[in-house]
């Protein structure tokens, strides 16, 4: 197991500063870009999945196969997508105060993943 870094100096140049948090940023950076390369490819996929699933009930419902109470799932979807959005902030504001180099980092990165194009 290796020793935790050592920290600069009060009286150290910003440069040496930057240099010792250069590793923690830097990994950081590249696996908050990582994630949301992946969370943008996952998210597209759930949306084409939904998407079709509602293609597919919209068809079946025009053929009168099936019949579809959109009030109730409205009522039953609500509650789950407030809380989800509720435990999602909760969850990265743990991120974001638990380690600030690699988290500041890798919130960047993040936000950098899911912006690019390809």
């Amino acid at each position: 197991m290796s020793a935790p870094p050592a920290f600069p100096s009060p009286d150290a140049s910003l440069t040496e500063v930057l240099r010792a948090a250069l590793p923690d940023l830097s990994v950081g950076a590249l696996l908050g870009f990582a994630t949301g390369l992946a969370l943008r490819k996952v998210g597209r996929l759930a949306l084409v999945a939904l998407g079709l699933l509602f293609v597919a009930v919209q068809l079946l419902a025009s053929l009168d196969l099936l019949s579809v109470n959109w009030p109730r799932v409205q009522a039953l979807a609500d509650p789950l997508l407030q809380q989800g959005g509720q435990a999602a902030l909760t969850g990265l504001g743990r991120v974001l105060t638990a380690n600030l180099p690699f988290a500041g980092a890798y919130a960047a990165g993040l936000l950098l993943g899911l912006r690019g194009r390809g």
